[in-house]
């Protein structure tokens, strides 16, 4: 029984935790969330430099204010369909926790939504979808009106391999 208790004090814990304000966007009609403390700035599409031999979801780099910045296809990483960009596409510029350090780097997303400040008790723990699905990169789910917002951990978005690639891209 104590065992039990332990581990929902550790689950309120955790929701308490990833309490917060949270920068939501869309993608395939779908809604996400990204904790603000993670981004650092939101630009409209520019022109992307492809890199050769690099994974169809990382589409190369930009040139923002002097930085060279990899740009990762959201949509690609989670195998979705890829479309074409749009006026409301967006580049969010986020900076990631690896082994190496701090990465700076952009995702695109179909378009930006809003800040929402989200409460603890509106996020549920991430279902478990069996054992050979990793959803190590999703914080929890916010349950809102009229549907669910999917929180990532924008860190676990890509592997550490991953990680190390676009840093060596860039």
């Amino acid at each position: 029984m104590a065992e039990l208790t332990e581990t929902m004090d550790q689950a309120v814990k955790a929701m308490k935790e990833q309490e917060g304000k949270y920068l939501t966007f869309s993608m395939a009609d779908e809604e996400y969330g990204i904790g603000i403390l993670k981004i650092k700035e939101i630009i409209g599409m520019m022109t992307i430099t492809s890199v050769p031999r690099t994974p169809a979801f990382v589409k190369g780099v930009i040139n923002l204010r002097g930085q060279v910045i990899p740009v990762v296809d959201l949509r690609l990483r989670f195998g979705m369909e890829e479309i074409d960009y749009t006026d409301r596409t967006c580049i969010i510029v986020v900076e990631i926790r690896g082994d190496a350090g701090a990465v700076t780097i952009g995702i695109v997303v179909d378009s930006v939504s809003e800040v929402l400040n989200i409460k603890a008790d509106e996020i549920e723990q991430t279902p478990t979808f069996g054992t050979r699905l990793n959803t190590d990169y999703i914080l929890g789910m916010a349950k809102m009106e009229g549907g669910v917002k999917i929180l990532l951990d924008i860190d676990k978005v890509l592997s550490a391999e991953e990680v190390a690639e676009l840093d060596k891209a860039a």
